[in-house]
């Protein structure tokens, strides 16, 4: 399989980009590696999403079966005639099976699983059809943020991959980590986040993702990473201060370096995961991206000696005239 070029895993754009935060607490007794590598990210999720629902033109005019069978936007698709479907292609062929007959489609929904009963329609081209845009996989880059060096487990990205058009927190039921270099950089501006592109081979494997969460993404590396920093302590709240700090990003390439950026504030909203915030200072990677951009979530947050946090979202102030971008991080 060929290289895949692609843009970085996004956070959903408002005025101000708020995101659950990326958390190392488990480790705050420990020592981690920090990483800020940018890797290629492959999801095939537990199930079939319901991206969206639609009408099918008919003889007799339209019609849409999925809604009228009470589907919903945001549906997870786990099984046709009980029979468990991972991909689009296998739920149409499921469909196209029964030959017109309706059919049982396991849906989970709020956490629950229910059954409905869909009767496709034969549209004015022959075919049969739900009525359904499907989405069974994403791909994107992002940064790893850690690796644990006595176990290889990792954790990256600092928010959770969600699907663009329903907000669902994607279902893992395999996913892949590979190798991957920045190729172009969209440089942030006044009230525009930017983002990084880059590209990767999804034959390059190096490692395994097991979940996906609101805090990010977690799995195991097998091998394949760049040069990696000896571990360093996890930081608690009580060793985070304003002031100087640094970032490690991948904004060319596949180099990593360590980017200057100040501490502006901390303890924002006790509770809520969102603890601290930064702008960069560094004049080298505001003349590149502008700031923070998409793709480099998951980058970490050195100060003191100690990994006390990671890149989780972009806070885009249109009135900036500076493109110095604000992000938000999470301490231990």
């Amino acid at each position: 399989m060929g290289k895949r070029w692609l843009k970085g895993l996004p956070v959903a754009v408002t005025a101000w980009i708020l995101t659950v935060v990326f958390a190392v607490t488990a480790f705050a007794d420990g020592a981690l590696i920090p990483v800020g590598e940018t890797v290629g990210i492959q999801i095939e999720m537990e199930g079939v999403l319901v991206a969206g629902l639609s009408d099918v033109e008919t003889a007799a005019g339209c019609v849409s079966p999925a809604r009228d069978a009470g589907l919903r936007t945001g549906d997870m698709i786990l099984a046709v005639e009980g029979k468990a479907v991972e991909t689009a292609a296998e739920l149409i062929q499921a469909v196209e099976d029964k030959d017109g007959g309706s059919v049982e489609v396991t849906v989970r929904r709020n956490g629950g699983n229910r059954t409905l009963s869909v009767t496709p329609a034969r549209e004015t081209e022959g075919g049969l059809r739900l009525g359904l845009w499907l989405r069974d996989g994403v791909a994107g880059i992002g940064t790893v943020t850690y690796i644990d060096p006595e176990t290889g487990a990792f954790g990256a990205l600092g928010h959770g991959v969600n699907d663009v058009d329903t907000g669902v927190l994607l279902p893992v039921a395999d996913g892949d980590v590979c190798r991957a270099q920045i190729v172009d950089v969209k440089r942030g501006q006044s009230g525009t986040p930017g983002e990084l592109s880059g590209s990767f081979d999804p034959g390059a494997v190096i490692g395994c993702i097991n979940t996906n969460t609101p805090c990010g993404i977690f799995g195991t590396i097998t091998g394949g990473l760049g040069s990696l920093r000896p571990p360093m302590p996890v930081g608690g709240a009580e060793d985070v201060q304003k002031g100087p700090a640094t970032i490690l990003a991948c904004v060319a390439g596949s180099q990593i370096k360590e980017y200057d950026v100040e501490i502006a504030r901390t303890g924002m909203a006790a509770g809520s995961g969102r603890d601290l915030s930064v702008h960069v200072t560094d004049p080298e990677l505001l003349a590149r991206t502008g700031g923070i951009v998409q793709g480099m979530s998951g980058s970490p947050i050195l100060q003191n000696g100690k990994l006390i946090g990671a890149v989780t979202h972009v806070c885009v102030i249109a009135f900036m005239p500076t493109g110095d971008y604000c992000f938000m991080g999470i301490f231990g």
